[in-house]
């Protein structure tokens, strides 16, 4: 049991903390601790959290609400004494830091999880610097930094972007909920998503925006067969672009648009592979929890998908916003022989990315972190 002591979860959103953080919340609560939740957004149901503060994030790092959100979180900060800050998402974890410059001798342990640099190799240099810098310039007051993909890791060490590092496996998937489906449920959920026996199903299931580039998927129909179906779970800024542009194709009857889901598992089960054409990721949840379902995956090759794919072994990967590269891989895989062998090695090579495995590091790394306050 630790000390009575202060926690407070800083994200751009409390969905996120919600999606990815309610276990840890919960484990916090369970030691005794205080949590307290500040995030973007209209607060919703976090177990373990007994206090919610709602912050002005924009999406837009220049937007005067992420200084305003500073400046509320640098107050609260001072007011509620804090034993550590626990920081999530690029835009909350870079504004909370500011929030603390110029550092006091007495402060919070600050812990950022960075679920993905926005910005990798291939970045652009000027954006490149912009992100790093911001990086670089709250370094001080980063005492831990958690990255999720080895790119991640190579950046933080090479310009030494917090005292304590460590190299994890994401915030660990359910296992129990993420799992092969046997052939009745199966059969099931693809009749309650009206997929005809003899279609090849893709599902892709992540927001709509620029770098999840669900545009690309849309295009590259057409070099598919006819028997190919594409799956497009979500919301998101470019949810209607994306409609539009494929209202204009001759492939839109192949291509479905539910809107957010609540059991994307469900979607998990009655598709035949999973699909991204995403930019840059972290660690994306949404690919190892259909690994974990059994699906074989083709993805762009970038950061994050490198860290989860063995290509040719449990999935492709394809050079991004490739259209042609991407369908010439689904189509090795619209053979049922070549889906069940990459099934398998799917399965078997994101088990240790299960919550079951991957809880008890990060809450040793949460404890370490809290003993070095005292």
């Amino acid at each position: 049991m630790m000390p009575k002591t202060k926690i407070l979860y800083v994200a751009s959103s409390f969905g996120h903390l919600a999606s990815f953080h309610q276990p840890y919340l919960e484990w916090f609560a369970q030691q005794g601790c205080t949590v307290h939740a500040a995030a973007g957004g209209s607060a919703c149901a976090l177990r373990g959290v007994s206090r919610m503060i709602e912050l002005p994030f924009k999406k837009s790092m220049f937007s005067p609400g992420n200084l305003a959100a500073a400046y509320r979180l640098r107050r609260l900060m001072r007011e509620e004494g804090y034993a550590l800050i626990s920081l999530h998402t690029a835009l909350a974890a870079f504004f909370a830091r500011l929030a603390l410059l110029p550092s006091g001798s007495r402060r919070p342990v600050v812990m950022n999880t960075s679920h993905g640099y926005l910005f990798d190799r291939n970045t652009p240099w000027v954006r490149r610097m912009l992100l790093l810098g911001a990086e670089r310039m709250t370094a001080p007051v980063t005492d831990w930094l958690l990255t999720m993909n080895r790119q991640d890791w190579e950046i933080a060490g090479r310009y030494r972007l917090a005292r304590h590092m460590a190299c994890t496996r994401g915030m660990g998937i359910d296992l129990a909920r993420f799992r092969p489906p046997d052939p009745s449920a199966r059969q099931q959920a693809r009749a309650e998503l009206g997929l005809k026996p003899d279609e090849i199903a893709l599902v892709y299931a992540a927001e709509f925006s620029g770098r999840k580039n669900q545009a690309m998927l849309i295009r590259a129909m057409r070099f598919l067969p006819e028997n190919a179906v594409l799956l497009l779970p979500g919301r998101g800024a470019l949810w209607e672009a994306c409609r539009t542009l494929a209202q204009r194709t001759d492939v839109y009857s192949r291509i479905r648009f539910p809107g957010f889901v609540q059991q994307i598992e469900r979607y998990y089960q009655a598709a035949d592979l999973c699909v991204s054409a995403s930019r840059i990721e972290g660690l994306p949840f949404n690919v190892m929890e259909a690994m974990a379902c059994g699906l074989p995956v083709v993805v762009s090759d970038i950061k994050g998908h490198q860290d989860l794919v063995r290509d040719g072994e449990n999935g492709f990967l394809y050079r991004y916003d490739d259209e042609q590269a991407f369908a010439s891989a689904v189509c090795r895989l619209m053979e049922d022989g070549a889906r069940r062998s990459m099934s398998r090695a799917a399965i078997e090579s994101v088990q240790p990315y299960g919550l079951t495995h991957v809880f008890p590091a990060l809450t040793e790394i949460y404890r370490s972190a809290l003993e070095s306050f005292r």
